[in-house]
């Protein structure tokens, strides 16, 4: 495994120092901003190129908070945190104790500790007993134990499905397929009309910071009694006939905490298809996205996936340079591709086990494809 190291130097130079080593004889390979970067103070393209190589991130959280970039406002620690939290790589965070904390270093740490998602905490004292603690924790990782666990549900969950609300319009037109993908927490109370209210004014800086929406794209927020909502334009030039990979179209938060997102389907000139290979990755990424947005903090949850207006989708094989020449559509004109929500799974389907999430329900929904029999 490559481990990407984040963390400032001061208040932390023996333990960052005592790890490169330590990774190397474990068998790793250590990854830190000063491979990619022969500055003290690293840009944050050296910082975010040298996170991006890495299959895990070790963040060590010290008294100082660091050097803070014009671009964002944040340290580069900090800047890392969100990228490794985007792209859904899992963090292994390290707190010294017996130090005190800067303010804004005060407040960083709150932001990671509130954030549940698959990612594993912890403390130490000394060097020593941080180079034990890493030890430990590699070998986890080298045995490779899934991060979920999974559980029947005793009756089925309230989802809310925007394929069965007949007062949506939909964003991509009457007839466009939208892959639905939705979210639950179980054992959850709700959002009271305040929380809802400072989610609502929130979510579209916490979709841009999830890094699946270009900046340049205008966002539409909307609000009712019941959902906060986000629509997201197409960033493409819409040509009928040019191949075009899904992308995401809304977002909605549900005050009863169910988090839903919409996307396009990959498609072509001859409409939108179900790729088996290329619907389990968006799964994944939207799963990963939705886990970006920093909002479902419980233990537990339930997934489910949909698409609409499925009569009008074939499954084939995407191809993002050419349109098919003749695709394969189901000779039925109404027919549904809905997973069932009848078990629970833990919160690292939304980062580290996104991947083994998406797969069976691509298969379920694939499965259920008249075409497809």
């Amino acid at each position: 495994m490559r481990i990407f190291i984040s963390s400032v130097r001061r208040g932390l130079d023996e333990e960052r120092d005592s790890l490169p080593g330590l990774i190397s004889a474990l068998g790793h390979t250590p990854v830190r901003f000063e491979d990619f970067s022969a500055q003290a103070t690293p840009s944050r393209e050296a910082c975010l190129a040298a996170l991006a190589s890495a299959d895990v991130c070790l963040f060590l959280l010290g008294p100082k908070y660091g050097h803070i970039f014009p671009e964002t406002g944040q340290s580069a620690t900090h800047d890392e945190w969100v990228a490794a939290q985007a792209a859904g790589i899992p963090r292994l965070v390290y707190r010294k104790l017996q130090v005190e904390f800067e303010p804004a270093q005060v407040d960083f740490t709150r932001i990671v500790q509130a954030y549940a998602t698959g990612v594993f905490r912890d403390s130490f004292e000394t060097t020593p007993e941080l180079q034990t603690k890493v030890v430990q924790k590699i070998k986890e990782l080298e045995a490779g134990t899934s991060p979920l666990s999974f559980a029947r549900l005793a009756a089925p969950p309230e989802l809310r499905w925007t394929i069965d609300d007949t007062s949506i319009n939909p964003l991509a037109g009457n007839d466009v397929p939208l892959l639905e993908l939705h979210v639950l927490p179980l054992n959850f109370v709700g959002h009271s009309d305040r929380e809802l209210e400072q989610l609502s004014t929130s979510l579209v800086d916490r979709i841009r910071t999830a890094g699946l929406v270009r900046g340049d794209i205008a966002l539409s927020p909307s609000r009712s009694r019941d959902h906060a909502a986000v629509s997201v334009p197409s960033g493409r030039p819409r040509s009928w006939d040019a191949p075009q990979p899904g992308e995401l179209a809304e977002v909605r938060l549900y005050k009863t905490g169910q988090i839903s997102t919409r996307a396009t389907l990959p498609k072509d000139g001859l409409g939108s298809i179900l790729d088996a290979e290329a619907l389990p990755q968006q799964i994944t990424d939207l799963l990963k996205f939705i886990g970006a947005l920093n909002i479902v903090q419980q233990d537990r949850i339930v997934v489910a996936a949909g698409v609409s207006c499925s009569a009008r989708t074939s499954v084939d094989r995407f191809d993002p340079h050419q349109s098919r020449r003749s695709a394969r559509l189901s000779h039925l004109s109404n027919f549904t591709l809905r997973t069932e929500a009848d078990e629970s799974v833990t919160l690292a389907a939304l980062s580290t086990g996104a991947k083994e999430v998406a797969g069976p329900l691509s298969r379920a929904l694939i499965r259920q494809h008249p075409t497809a029999r």
